[in-house]
Formats: C-alpha cells, structure tokens, sequence
C-alpha cells in the first residue's frame, strides 16, 4: 500500500459540492500523524503524503492540484470521497471522476467514502454485492439507486478490505484515525486521537439515527395503523388489536405491514419505544426502571436487553453519553 518507501499516498477528492471543512480537516490529521510518527521513529513508512485532486477545467479528466511532497508520484494507496453537505454529489457529471476513481481501484488503491461520497463511490459499480454504509438519512435513497448494495446504515464505519466507507458527515474523524492505524501505526493513531481530543473508540451510526417510519408506501390499511401506533405504542399491545385497526386478518395484516414498513410488527413497536426512552434518557433524570415502564416495559431486564438490541449500548451508557439534563444534586442551582 506504499507509494515508495517511506510514503503512503493518501488522494482527498474535491468534488463540487465536497465539504471542505473534511478535506482540509483530514489533511490536517495526517500532517499531525506524520510529525507524531517522526517523534516515535518508526521504522518502514514514516509518511503520509496528502494530495487533492479534482475535476480539470473541461471535465475531461482528473488532476492533481495540491501534494504535500511536491509532486511526487501519482501513485495512491488510498483515495477518500468526502461528504457532502448535499443530498447527493454531481448528479449526472459522475462519469468521469467514477471512470477515474475505477482505474485507480484496478491499480491497487484503496478507495473510500464518507457520508454523501457513497453516491459517486457507488457510481463505479465497485459497493455492488459489498456491504456499505453512509449518513442514515440518505440510506434509503442509496438503496433505491443501487440495490446491488448491501447497505448497513446502523454502521458508522465500515471496512471491507480495498473499500471502506463511513457513515456520518463526520465520521471523516473515524476513517482518517483507522487510516492512521492501517497506513502507521495503532500507537500513532492513539497520539494522534489523544492530539486532536477525540475518541479513538469504535461508534455506530445508530447511536444517533432516529427512527423514520416509511410512510409513503401507498398501503391505506397499514398506514392507518402506523398513526395509531404513535398515539398507541406504548400501551399493551397484541395482534389482534393491530390488526383490528387495519381491518384486516392476522396473516394478510403481518404480511401487509411487512411489505409496507420493511420491519414486523413486533420490531416496528420495539422501535418506536427506544425512541421514546432515549427522549427521556436524554431530557429526564428518570430511574431506568421508570423509563422502561412509561414506554411499555412491565420488565426493565427485558427493556435492557431490547434497547441495547436496537441501540447498541445499555440504557445507562446511552444515558452517560448523551444526557443533557443535570444531576439531581444539582436542580437546585
């Protein structure tokens, strides 16, 4: 994966529309990893070279415009789609970056995508049959253009050999610090993070998803029991009573609502309750067992074993995490 001993060419893609808080940001992490990669004298590779390329001025082709080493080489071991602070990069002028972006994979480069880049890098036709991820809000959009991919949105980052993709529009912070560990070292990655105050701790996208019920399924009756659902969800639930409210039979209803929302009812239900209890475990100083009971847990074992299914942490890390509300010991001031 090295250009030449010593170097590892690292290609960031600037793209129209590419965040360039993230291409610059990154540039930034790998200049830090090579001075604390020099202070620890490492043997082997001792250098990230970072270059920048983009489209040339006729659209043509693609070329080179910033390297910190100069010019040297065009060798890259890895090249990184930014995000987007779009929906969705280029549009119809993908081909050429994608034809470019194939031609380097053939060549033995790494390639990689953050966020919206998920798009172009897909252009390629390289995620077809590979697992993938990007920002959750754009998965389902992803996955209506190219349902070759096996797309895992809960996933922040992940790493798939010669392909690895990142979720979220920052989790550039995730994949520059895992190209740190690959490319250098762990003890420089560790350096760099603790540098930088970041977490080097692996993350999920999940833990910070909120659940988007499908909705414009065109299916009436299982529509119809969705909004019931809102105003219902946390009470005592059966299959019956759902499918009551659907008007239909118990096996034409699960098959409908399968169909409709991509989840079974009983996942459908779990879902919306984490998302109630992480609203309190969020805003609230709430026992856990008070907050399973209010979303509909008669057993708070139970609770915890279906939020850390859904959510990939406990109750109480979720909470550690991501609480905004103050101690009790401190309402008073």
């Amino acid at each position: 994966m090295t250009t030449k001993r010593g170097q590892a060419g690292i290609g960031l893609l600037v793209y129209p529309g590419a965040q360039l808080s993230a291409v610059y940001g990154l540039t930034d992490m790998f200049r830090t990893a090579n001075r604390l990669a020099a202070e620890q004298g490492l043997p082997g590779v001792s250098a990230l070279r970072v270059s920048h390329w983009q489209l040339s001025g006729d659209g043509r082709a693609v070329e080179r415009v910033f390297d910190t080493h100069g010019t040297a080489g065009d060798l890259l071991a890895v090249l990184i789609v930014p995000p987007s602070l779009d929906d969705e990069p280029l549009g119809g002028r993908a081909a050429t970056l994608a034809r470019w972006m194939a031609a380097r994979h053939a060549g033995g480069t790494t390639l990689c995508s953050i966020c919206a880049g998920a798009f172009l890098l897909a252009e390629t036709g390289l995620l077809d049959g590979r697992p993938a991820t990007t920002h959750w809000t754009l998965a389902e959009k992803l996955a209506e253009q190219f349902p070759a991919i096996r797309l895992d949105a809960d996933k922040l980052l992940i790493e798939d050999g010669d392909i690895i993709t990142a979720g979220g529009v920052m989790a550039w912070v995730d994949l520059g610090l895992r190209l740190v560990d690959r490319l250098l070292s762990p003890g420089v990655m560790l350096a760099t993070a603790r540098f930088l105050l970041v977490d080097p701790a692996g993350r999920e996208q999940r833990f910070y998803s909120n659940f988007a019920p499908k909705l414009n399924h065109g299916d009436e009756a299982i529509l119809k029991v969705q909004h019931w659902l809102q105003v219902h969800g946390l009470e005592k639930l059966t299959l019956p009573r759902m499918a009551a409210q659907a008007v239909l039979g118990e096996r034409t209803f699960l098959r409908r609502f399968q169909k409709a929302t991509g989840l079974n009812p009983t996942a459908y239900v779990q879902h919306l309750r984490i998302g109630k209890a992480r609203e309190m475990l969020e805003g609230s100083n709430l026992p856990i067992e008070q907050v399973a009971w209010r979303v509909g847990y008669e057993d708070p074992g139970a609770f915890r074993k279906i939020f850390l299914k859904v959510m990939g942490l406990s109750p109480g890390d979720y909470r550690r995490r991501f609480s905004v509300s103050r101690p009790d010991s401190l309402k008073a001031y």
